[in-house]
């Protein structure tokens, strides 16, 4: 998910006459302070749209997603991202899933550093499914995803902190009957340093929680930041090395029994008959369910699930899907592409300068379908009754699950709980909730608990896969090769128009023009539109970075063809046309100044590309060198310069810099998901190729310091990564790949 989704989300427009998208980067949150009847104190905060004006309730609630939920008497915890007891414990439930990307230390790093206590003090819980009390206002709901995390969390969750550590200090003047300035906070403890005493936090909760709550607390100043942009040790880090994490996959119920699924292998088609004879043969199969474009073998054990599978006799229903191809499908975008679409940005005279340019250059770019292919295959548990519904799964959208958990069982939503877990890489796909559904709907015909797990030869040919997108781009350059007419063409699939429906809006999708319709360089004169082209039967959904990874690589390439095209050096190219957006100017230059650009001469079959990105608030630009050997291209090293705002934990972002580049040097290569005959032709990791750790490159990842707020970080390797391969797959060869993955290009090329 991208940026785009967040304007939209916002009510943020952009006008055909070339005014900018608006966004939002100051957001308001009220307070909330109860205790607990145990005596803890507990501090939250509501998002605007979850404030009702009114007082904090306390009750006895569960906290907990991971199946090893406790109760605890009096905690407000639907409305309270922080719970400190009489022993001094922080609890932080964490309105974000952990995927991977490491909010679970980055937002504990925020509250830490105001509340004043150590890191590896802080206790991490799930938030519960709640839209109101856990809405993200970038995304309009409860999801994780658009590299948002951080952005979200940067201001309230330090508030929250502040606010805590204030009614703290408060509570312990008022025992010592002193004035609260005269007192600070360090290390779980109020100090008064004039009378050397001190007073552990759990000793004031009750005392604290019956304070009035400040307003307009102060955040600390930069300068003042202890644990704030320092190198910080992930806290998920040890359980997830010994093996005592929890995920979706590793849930175990008593008496629960487990399902192989195998879904009908032609879009849209649905089940006609299916002989369970053999299958209900083999030790372990205890039952064979239809539902309506599937079939599931219950069985002891995985084993035996899977083996029944394999014995069904089925026919399917294939129906018009059948006849479905990728040439089909590429000649419908093709043809979309003639017709004129959803303005995105307008300014100047395009067709004026065009005719004045000495020089024009049509381009047609081609992205694949892609799946998502996490390590954790997809899975979900759950357990359907006649009054109630359980479901445990990682999940990025909990309260989708429960909507989903509604509409499959007819129950009311607070019959449905959702107990979520970490997740073994989401990039978009645990966005969905098809899996959920269908497990549901398996689950429905038994009364107890089914895990249901999907092989990858499921996963991949049942994904919902990246859009293939098809672009027409074309430039008008003068008499010294700058360009003075832009024009562009996107064409696809519209993710928003299925996801988030009030996001698409007069036929334009914010998320696929994204990058593309707000370019970082000075070009008088543009025309972006976009033409929505369904392909038929085939399930679209976000893949990490989405509109930014498809816009990034479409506009890096072509630049770089302009700056051919002008026989320029395409870092200077790019330098004359980034007057108007420092940051973006400054991060190219420190990779490129990092990588040495220009100062050395890439021996025979060697390249080095360039790529600049202004994308979820964050700006990168990299620098990629290859090989090229008889059609087989091996990344060599990427240096990639960051400037993503305030800086939580220099050791997410890297991290989350080189995963994302990993991620997209595999996209850009390899990966392809193709379609005959109505079926997804790739089935596992031998044909749908990943990135051996032996092929890894050399990242070098340089973070430039900044005063401006935080940007997002999750997805903006990936979307960057592309363009700078191709251009220096160029660089090396002389041939200009426009169509990935790069690789099968290359070798037809």
């Amino acid at each position: 998910m991208s940026q785009g989704l967040l304007d939209a989300q916002n009510g943020a427009s952009r006008a055909t006459d070339g005014s900018r998208i608006t966004r939002r980067t100051f957001l308001k949150f009220g307070v909330t302070v109860g205790v607990a009847t145990g005596g803890g104190l507990l501090l939250g905060f509501s998002l605007p749209a979850a404030s009702q004006g009114g007082t904090a309730a306390l009750r006895k609630t569960v906290i907990g997603g991971d199946g090893n939920e406790t109760a605890q008497s009096g905690v407000f915890a639907p409305n309270a991202f922080i719970q400190i007891d009489t022993a001094g414990k922080v609890t932080l439930v964490i309105p974000k899933v952990e995927m991977g990307q490491g909010v679970y230390t980055s937002i504990p790093m925020l509250i830490a550093e105001e509340l004043e206590v150590p890191l590896d003090s802080v206790t991490i819980d799930h938030a519960p499914p709640d839209e109101k009390l856990f809405m993200d206002p970038l995304l309009g709901g409860q999801l994780t995803g658009g590299s948002t995390s951080i952005r979200y969390a940067w201001e309230p969750m330090r508030r929250a902190g502040a606010t805590a550590r204030v009614l703290l200090i408060g509570a312990a003047a008022q025992q010592w009957q002193v004035d609260p300035a005269s007192c600070h906070a360090e290390n779980g403890q109020v100090i008064h340093a004039a009378s050397n005493r001190n007073v552990a936090y759990g000793q004031l909760v009750g005392a604290a929680a019956k304070l009035p709550v400040p307003k307009d607390v102060p955040l600390k100043k930069p300068a003042d930041f202890k644990l704030i942009g320092t190198p910080a040790k992930r806290l998920d880090s040890p359980e997830k090395v010994d093996g005592t994490a929890v995920f979706g996959l590793d849930v175990r119920l008593p008496g629960m029994v487990y399902a192989a699924i195998a879904n009908c292998p032609v879009f849209g088609g649905t089940l006609a008959s299916v002989d369970d004879t053999n299958a209900k043969k083999i030790p372990g199969v205890r039952q064979v369910v239809k539902i309506d474009n599937a079939v599931a073998v219950i069985g002891d054990h995985t084993w035996a699930a899977k083996r029944g599978v394999m014995a069904l006799d089925i026919k399917w229903n294939e129906g018009e899907g059948a006849n479905l191809s990728m040439k089909q499908i590429v000649a419908d975008l093709a043809e979309a592409s003639q017709h004129n679409g959803a303005v995105a940005r307008k300014e100047g005279d395009v067709a004026n300068a065009f005719s004045n340019a000495k020089t024009r250059i049509d381009a047609v770019y081609q992205q694949p379908f892609l799946a998502h292919a996490t390590m954790e295959p997809i899975n979900c548990t759950v357990h359907v009754q006649p009054g109630s519904c359980e479901i445990w799964v990682g999940t990025q959208v909990p309260t989708r699950a429960v909507d989903a958990g509604v509409k499959v069982t007819g129950l009311p939503a607070e019959k449905i709980v959702v107990h979520n877990y970490l997740l073994g890489g989401g990039f978009g796909r645990r966005l969905e909730t098809d899996a959920i559904t269908q497990a549901l709907k398996v689950g429905k015909q038994l009364g107890v608990p089914v895990k249901v797990v999907w092989t990858r030869e499921e996963d991949i040919q049942h994904d919902m896969y990246r859009p293939y997108y098809y672009d027409a781009i074309s430039a008008g350059l003068d008499a010294n090769g700058k360009p003075v007419a832009w024009q562009h063409r996107i064409v696809g699939s519209s993710i928003m128009a299925r996801f988030a429906p009030p996001a698409f809006k007069n036929g334009l999708d914010p998320d696929a023009v994204e990058v593309a319709a707000d370019l970082p360089y000075d070009l008088p004169n543009q025309l972006v539109d976009y033409v929505r082209q369904e392909p038929h039967a085939v399930p679209t959904a976000f893949w990490r970075g989405v509109g930014p990874t498809r816009g990034t690589f479409v506009v890096e390439s072509f630049i770089d063809e302009l700056a051919a095209q002008a026989k320029v050096d395409p870092v200077k190219y790019r330098r004359d046309l980034l007057g108007k957006s420092p940051r973006a100017l400054n991060v190219l230059d420190v990779a490129t100044n990092a990588a040495n650009w220009g100062k050395t001469t890439a021996p025979k079959g060697q390249g080095r590309g360039v790529s600049v990105m202004h994308a979820f608030g964050s700006f990168f630009s990299m620098v990629a060198d290859v090989t090229v050997d008889q059609g087989e291209v091996t990344v060599n090293r990427i240096v990639c310069a960051v400037d993503c705002g305030m800086v939580v934990n220099p050791n997410t972002i890297e991290a989350q810099v080189q995963g994302g580049i990993i991620f997209g040097i595999t996209a850009a290569l390899y990966s392809e998901i193709t379609i005959e005959e109505g079926r997804v032709q790739q089935n596992n990791f031998t044909d749908y190729r990943m990135l051996r750790i032996d092929q890894a490159p050399e990242i070098e990842v340089h973070i430039v310091k900044s005063a401006e707020a935080p940007g997002g970080i999750g997805e903006p390797g990936t979307s960057a990564l592309a363009p700078a391969v191709a251009n220096a797959i160029y660089a090396a060869t002389g041939k200009r790949l426009r169509h990935l993955p790069v690789g099968a290009q290359l070798k037809t090329a």
